[in-house]
């Protein structure tokens, strides 16, 4: 360990590490806005290269030449108090001397490898490496172990390095499955693009280079950014978070956006920062803003997350309008079921009931009924009727019930049958009395048959209505204190956002949009609880009055009379 490295962490081991929120909150929020003083359209990426340095992270920036990434990392090195800065724009043909310093000749004429690291990237505090997937395998293994590690293989030696953060820069994504890894060492990520059309007349109003003076009271020193890492640590991560964490990894999984464990826990660690940065002791869904920032794989990415996370903010770890949705549905489908149910009839004798072929009520389960042949009813054929019209005798008919098959109409209508009258046959179907015949059931073919049972609405028991209903009030009084942290989101959003050092105020506009349509959502489903409340409060019960069976009412005993219902 170097002497220097050595005064800086007796320095900091002495150093008050209890700095004021409030104050360090005001400190940064100054140095923020003067880093991005004179740029056009690059507020962002200062935000979260700052945001990145006061982490311990790494910020990636993608885009075409001539969009001022180099600019960023140059500035972000004036926040910091004797920071050591280094540059270096990496080619295929780019050599490990030109990044880690040349080897020692004297520690070569000792056999000794070793490499002369004073003004190379193993010293710096902060670098900036253009076109950084240009990294040859030469080079690769260092620099991976310099950006996770913060250290570097010198010879048989691993030196501890004072690296705050590299700020990469590419044109394009990474190519092949060896630079995975070096792509994940970039928690944050940011596409760059030229300016917008509207800001296209400011740049042009320009003149010159834009320089920046960073005042002494405002660069950062080494104990403030120890006092950061110790606040951060000790910030609390709300199951509201985690919730939403473990939400977005499902998703990432579903949208094949590959995130590794390790960027996980590094997303919260940098939560944790942002919202200590913040003057807070837990992480708040604002805060959660910044994981666009650091989920993609590739630029589309970063839109879908956005995306996702403006839809989820106001929800819970408990409850979001999606879950309230199902548990509401679920209740509706319950109620459904109770209503539909049915269940036979009983007497007061507690006897099951059914329906006669009169359309009576009968405790009797079979009844008489007339019998028919392929829906058709069947009948009796009168008496003294014959097959045919032009003979007496032989051709009557002996049984009327056509040896148990009966006669339909089409068949009575064929028949003959004696008019007293006149004394003569006369056709079934021109009989002036056929239509009695037909009406009196005594001319029915009859057979026994099961009788249908009388169905009502299921009667459910008092405990269990009562254990729904207490349910749902339950379920409104929680849905109604989601409702209240909504409200609270809703009054506190633009207050929060507007002073919020890492996020941009052009979101309290879809923020404001997605907590007024999620809580309109929750008052429409506040609607349906009480909807499906007093359809459980109106579900018939236990107890209630059932129907009389004429067997019943037979057995009734008269009122007396001059008595009145009170008097008995």
């Amino acid at each position: 360990m170097s002497e220097r490295t050595k005064a800086i962490s007796q320095e900091n081991e002495t150093a008050n590490l209890n700095i004021d929120s409030s104050s360090l909150t005001k400190k940064l929020r100054k140095l923020r806005d003067t880093l991005t003083d004179g740029l056009i359209e690059r507020d962002i990426a200062v935000r979260l290269g700052l945001l990145a340095t006061l982490a311990g992270e790494h910020l990636l920036l993608v885009g075409p030449p001539g969009t001022a990434k180099s600019l960023v990392a140059r500035r972000l090195h004036l926040a910091f108090k004797d920071a050591v800065y280094f540059e270096r724009l990496l080619t295929r043909f780019t050599v490990p001397e030109e990044l880690f310093g040349p080897l020692s000749i004297k520690g070569l004429e000792e056999d000794r490898y070793e490499r002369l690291t004073k003004a190379y990237l193993p010293q710096a505090s902060i670098a900036f490496l253009d076109e950084i997937f240009k990294a040859n395998s030469a080079i690769l293994n260092a620099l991976l172990t310099l950006l996770n590690e913060r250290e570097f293989d010198n010879g048989i030696n691993r030196d501890k390095t004072p690296l705050v953060a590299v700020v990469g820069a590419s044109n394009e994504l990474p190519e092949g499955e060896e630079l995975d890894a070096l792509f994940d060492r970039f928690l944050l990520r940011l596409e760059v693009g030229p300016v917008t059309k509207g800001a296209f007349p400011k740049l042009l109003g320009l003149r010159g280079q834009p320089t920046l003076e960073v005042s002494d009271e405002l660069k950062l020193h080494a104990r403030e950014l120890e006092a950061v890492q110790a606040k951060a640590d000790a910030v609390v991560v709300p199951n509201d978070v985690v919730a939403m964490l473990s939400e977005l990894r499902d998703w990432c999984t579903a949208e094949e956006i590959q995130v590794s464990d390790r960027r996980w826990r590094k997303v919260v660690k940098l939560l944790q920062v942002s919202a200590a940065t913040n003057g807070r002791d837990q992480v708040s869904i604002w805060d959660c803003w910044l994981l666009q920032h650091c989920l993609w794989d590739e630029p589309e990415s970063q839109e879908k997350v956005y995306q996702w996370y403006a839809a989820r903010v106001g929800a819970s770890a408990a409850m979001d309008p999606p879950h309230l949705t199902t548990i509401v549905v679920s209740w509706e489908a319950k109620l459904k079921a109770d209503k539909a149910s049915r269940s036979q009839v009983r007497d007061k004798q507690g006897r099951l009931v059914y329906k006669g072929t009169d359309g009576k009520h009968t405790i009797d389960k079979r009844g008489r009924a007339q019998s028919k042949r392929e829906l058709e009813p069947l009948y009796l054929a009168p008496g003294d009727t014959y097959v045919n019209g032009s003979s007496w005798g032989e051709e009557m008919i002996e049984d009327r019930t056509n040896d148990g098959k009966g006669y339909t109409r089409d068949e009575l209508d064929e028949l003959y049958v004696r008019n007293d009258r006149y004394n003569r046959k006369v056709e079934f179907q021109h009989w002036s009395n056929r239509d009695s015949y037909l009406a009196d059931q005594n001319n029915w073919l009859m057979e026994d048959v099961d009788l249908q049972p009388v169905l009502e609405p299921t009667r459910q028991k008092e405990a269990y209505i009562e254990d729904c209903i207490r349910e749902l009030d339950t379920h409104r009084n929680n849905v109604n204190a989601y409702r209240d942290s909504l409200l609270a989101h809703i009054k506190s959003l633009e207050h929060e956002i507007a002073d919020h050092l890492w996020v941009m105020s052009d979101f309290v506009q879809p923020a404001r949009e997605n907590l007024d349509q999620t809580l309109n959502v929750v008052d429409t489903l506040l609607t349906r609880i009480d909807k499906v409340q007093a359809g459980f409060e109106g579900l018939p019960r236990e107890g209630e009055p059932v129907v009389d069976t004429e067997a019943t009412k037979a057995r009734k005993p008269a009122r007396p009379k001059g008595k009145t219902k009170r008097s008995q």
